[in-house]
């Protein structure tokens, strides 16, 4: 065992302990609770870069991350899981609360797609959980925080972060420099805390893998600052929100493997990772190898399994597209990763009922 995946474990142990005695009593899983009052006695919101442990802001001290004694991280089943964008139709609340334990979608005020009522009844009195999308490594420019600043905070654009388009498949979005203190800040206190609000359980990370760009990139340039950063970013979002459930989509590379955050190992701030396009025909053979990689971890959070999702595609959620779905499905749990397929990246407007 090398001397950092050592550090992991060490880290892990102390931090992401079972429920037991010393660790305090578990809160029910029923209940949403918001984060615990910070010093000026507002809920859950210290300062990014505020250390909840006493002591300097960002001091290093392994201490900065808060424990899990509530034992609300963690995830207490692996799936079946769902991830989709778009609205949730009235008539499948009950469905997707039924048929999924882990459940992704866009809880964004703004966009409209559910309701805290829905929310609350897709959690399934505590037996789902769901958690919202949140872009962290781009900003798409149809968010009302694109161009408009929030009172007290800089808008994606007037922050001075952006960098370049995200692609020409995806125009409507722009990468950012994630070491921008005044756009990690908006990401923090305002957009995610507007998705907290809205009663989920924690946050999927998308586009983070702008931390493995490189300086010269042509599409989303990010030199080792703006990788520490991203990595300095989500620690900062573990601050604001300690029962947070936090999962990284893609980037599971040795940069946020390997990766340090205000003195502690990376992985200890996440709750788990899901990849794109793992068993997908055609995909990248380095993303499962990446997945177990972190598999090989042996991570836990809170006397739970580390999660680890593969998310493929197949084109539609069609009957004639079930056998392959299922095909993906298998190698996938043979891997021990739990699998959701769905019809396309750039669409996922509903969930696949497989």
């Amino acid at each position: 065992m090398s001397a950092r995946l050592h550090g992991v474990m060490v880290a892990l142990a102390l931090i992401g302990c079972a429920t037991s005695a010393a660790c305090g009593p578990a809160a029910s899983d029923g209940v949403h609770d918001s984060p615990p009052p910070s010093a000026d006695g507002r809920a859950g919101v210290p300062a990014v870069g505020a250390n909840p442990a006493g002591g300097d802001a960002g001091a290093p001290e392994a201490a900065a991350v808060p424990t899990t004694s509530t034992g609300k991280r963690g995830f207490p089943e692996a799936g079946p899981w769902t991830s989709f964008y778009g609205p949730v139709a009235a008539a499948d609340v009950a469905r997707i609360a039924s048929a999924f334990r882990i459940i992704n979608l866009d809880a964004d005020p703004n966009a409209q797609n559910v309701t805290k009522e829905q929310l609350e009844t897709l959690r399934g009195s505590g037996k789902n959980r769901v958690i919202s999308y949140l872009n962290l490594g781009a900003c798409e420019t149809y968010r009302d925080y694109y161009a408009t600043a929030p009172a007290g905070f800089e808008s994606c654009m007037s922050s001075g972060a952006l960098t370049t388009v995200y692609s020409t498949e995806y125009p409507d979005e722009q990468w950012a420099n994630l070491s921008n203190v005044a756009y990690r800040k908006l990401m923090v206190e305002h957009v995610a805390q507007q998705l907290w609000d809205q009663g989920i359980d924690g946050f999927f990370l998308d586009n983070m893998e702008v931390v493995e760009h490189g300086a010269d990139a042509a599409q989303g340039p990010c030199d080792d600052s703006c990788a520490q950063g991203g990595l300095d970013l989500v620690w900062e979002l573990r601050q604001r929100f300690p029962d947070a459930l936090i999962v990284m989509q893609n980037a599971t590379s040795e940069v946020t493997r390997n990766g340090m955050t205000h003195g502690v190992p990376y992985p200890i701030v996440l709750d788990g990772i899901s990849h794109e396009e793992v068993y997908t025909d055609g995909a990248d053979a380095t993303s499962r190898d990446e997945m177990l990689a972190w598999k090989a971890l042996g991570l836990k959070v809170n006397g739970r399994p580390f999660w680890l999702a593969a998310e493929d595609y197949v084109g539609a959620c069609a009957a004639e597209s079930k056998p392959d779905a299922l095909a993906i499905e298998a190698r996938a749990n043979a891997d021990g990763l739990s699998s959701y397929v769905t019809d396309a990246s750039g669409s996922q407007t509903a969930p696949c009922f497989w």
